[in-house]
């Protein structure tokens, strides 16, 4: 039974699941907004989220763990330029918009972004 369990499986294992949600994280930092289904934008939130936190503070250990997350070139745009931006905020640095269903199959779709 799936009782008192909070994430989504995305219909994968876990080593897949963090794979999918590392590239997701990725393509975000790179290009500021992606389009992809509702289930794994909502997946990919809380764990972007934290990755800015992160980079809000500033430490050398932040550096490394975002290194470690989301590679080198990535990190460093999200500790120079994405991280910077939300400064003055607590939270709430990505927004889903949700978009008309798929054709082909029918799955929600929606554009994960960051706010501005």
């Amino acid at each position: 039974m799936k009782h008192h369990k909070a994430k989504r499986t995305l219909g994968r294992d876990k080593d897949e699941r963090n794979a999918l949600l590392r590239s997701l994280a990725i393509s975000l930092v790179e290009h500021g907004n992606i389009k992809t289904t509702e289930a794994k934008a909502k997946e990919l939130r809380p764990y972007v989220e934290k990755l800015v936190t992160h980079g809000k503070k500033g430490t050398l250990a932040g550096r490394r763990l975002l290194e470690s997350k989301i590679g080198k070139v990535s990190s460093k745009r999200l500790f120079d330029e994405i991280s910077p931006k939300f400064k003055e905020r607590n939270g709430g640095y990505t927004r889903i918009v949700k978009l008309p269903i798929r054709k082909t199959d029918a799955a929600k779709m929606a554009y994960i972004e960051f706010v501005d």
